[in-house]
């Protein structure tokens, strides 16, 4: 009897002694995770990954801190502006983190390019850059910790909106001085301040209907092409598969689009106008009527022309959309 008690109570004592090494074990391996996390975080805010770092680091547990990784690919051979442009926003936003004073090990902010960690894409399936994951302290990331890069662009805002959603850590986003803006709004007034002054004498053209039309046109095109989009959401200037290398200029959906596409559009739209400018001046002009015809057909087929695309371009991104003009 007393020697089965003893027996069971050197069984529980043994187990538990185990489970109080493996609970300490695993508390001095995150330690030590943790700490190398800090001292990698401490050199550069943003830590550059490969293969086995992502796996020891990452993938591995035991991990209470969130890892918030761009999967890039930045070597000149690869070709890909975007991904320099979306570097340069991500370390704008691991910077504002980095030397804030909320600054903590909750999540820290690392980056896996392809030619460093062609093995991490394959293990995740990715055959496209840039792109943004969230790796969660605790469970498997899920579809919301992917970051819609073509839906909400990669404007250092965006993405710290997305981490606060993320990770509940709030970040202000502290850009570096721009001094681009202010010179050449300056500079810009002091040309037309000059050119009033030399002019001072003959101030007629301030006053000339052409000018303010030709003015107020230019304002039209840039703000119904999606300039103003592009500077609130800050998306790509275009894609490229890194797998296929082709290049993307439009947008396959309606909710988003590239900076490219918006300059294809602008272009578009001015065709289309200066059709219809062409064809007023043909109906009204006093010129020769040989000239006025010449002006009446190429307006008509600048407007079928690049109405016709713009239809086609409408059509791409509204899938579904029933009609279309010369152009399917």
């Amino acid at each position: 009897m007393f020697g089965k008690l003893f027996i069971s109570l050197f069984v529980l004592l043994a187990f538990n002694h185990d489970l109080t090494d493996a609970q300490k074990k695993k508390e001095t391996l995150l330690s030590e995770k943790v700490t190398q996390m800090m001292e990698w975080a401490s050199k550069r805010s943003v830590i550059r990954m490969n293969g086995d770092k992502f796996r020891r680091f990452v993938k591995a547990p035991p991990r209470n801190y969130s890892v918030v990784i761009m999967f890039t690919a930045l070597q000149p051979q690869r070709q890909c502006g975007v991904c320099r442009q979306a570097d340069e926003e991500f370390q704008v936003l691991a910077n504002s983190w980095r030397y804030s004073s909320a600054f903590t090990n909750k999540v820290f902010f690392a980056s896996v390019d392809f030619d460093e960690g062609s093995d991490v894409f394959q293990m995740l399936n990715m055959n496209s850059a840039p792109t943004f994951l969230h790796f969660p302290s605790k469970g498997k990331p899920r579809r919301s910790d992917t970051y819609e890069l073509q839906v909400r662009g990669f404007a250092a805002e965006q993405l710290a909106r997305w981490v606060a959603d993320r990770t509940d850590v709030q970040i202000r986003v502290i850009r570096p001085p721009n001094y681009a803006g202010p010179l050449l709004l300056g500079f810009l007034l002091a040309v037309i301040g000059g050119l009033a002054y030399l002019r001072r004498h003959n101030l007629e053209f301030l006053f000339n209907k052409n000018v303010w039309a030709f003015s107020a046109l230019c304002f039209v095109l840039i703000m119904t092409s999606g300039q103003m989009w592009n500077h609130i959401r800050g998306p790509p200037y275009a894609h490229k598969n890194p797998s296929t290398g082709q290049v993307s200029y439009i947008h396959g959906s309606s909710q988003a689009q590239f900076v490219a596409e918006t300059h294809i559009v602008l272009l578009f739209n001015a065709a289309v106008t200066t059709g219809i400018v062409l064809l007023c001046e043909a109906a009204t002009s006093d010129i020769d009527i040989g000239k006025r015809k010449i002006m009446c057909v190429a307006g008509i087929g600048l407007v079928m022309l690049f109405f016709s695309c713009l239809l086609s371009i409408f059509r791409a991104k509204y899938h579904g959309y029933p009609y279309s003009f010369l152009i399917s």
